[in-house]
């Protein structure tokens, strides 16, 4: 079996099962017919950019980088939630009033976000710039921004 194979089943087998080690891995591999060294699971995990996250439940398992952000994603949601106190539009860009200190991590959670048209944020201490790729695309931006504050 070659590796993009044999990676493409470890990356199911995360989604699937809350997998603590590489132990554990290497059994559900195993199972599947895999027999693999405990080095080659490490240079997978490597490769992969696999991390270890905390589940509700207080265990660990692996996850890909992107479903480790999911609890920072709710958590910058949140922060941003609780810290905009305005959104106006300039021109092609849309300047965040946020209450003192907050506007560097609600710019993260604008990045984090990922909204379609929005080129970059930059941030001072309560005020945002979001850089907006085309003018066109502003109500909609706009709209993303107030549904993340609902």
């Amino acid at each position: 079996m070659n590796k993009y194979t044999r990676q493409r089943i470890i990356l199911n087998l995360i989604k699937k099962y809350e997998i603590e080690t590489q132990e554990e891995l290497s059994g559900h591999l195993s199972k599947q017919g895999i027999d693999i060294t405990q080095a080659t699971i490490s240079r997978d995990i490597k490769e992969l950019r696999l991390v270890k996250v905390l589940t509700p439940s207080g265990k660990y398992k692996y996850a890909t980088m992107d479903n480790s952000y999911d609890g920072i994603h709710q958590r910058l949601s949140n922060i941003f939630k609780s810290s905009v106190l305005s959104v106006e539009a300039a021109e092609n860009i849309v300047v965040i009033k946020t209450l003192p200190g907050a506007a560097q991590v609600c710019a993260s959670a604008i990045d984090n976000f990922k909204i379609n048209g929005v080129v970059g944020t930059i941030a001072g201490d309560d005020t945002i710039f979001v850089a907006i790729e085309s003018v066109d695309l502003m109500d909609c931006i706009l709209t993303s921004i107030q549904n993340f504050l609902k």
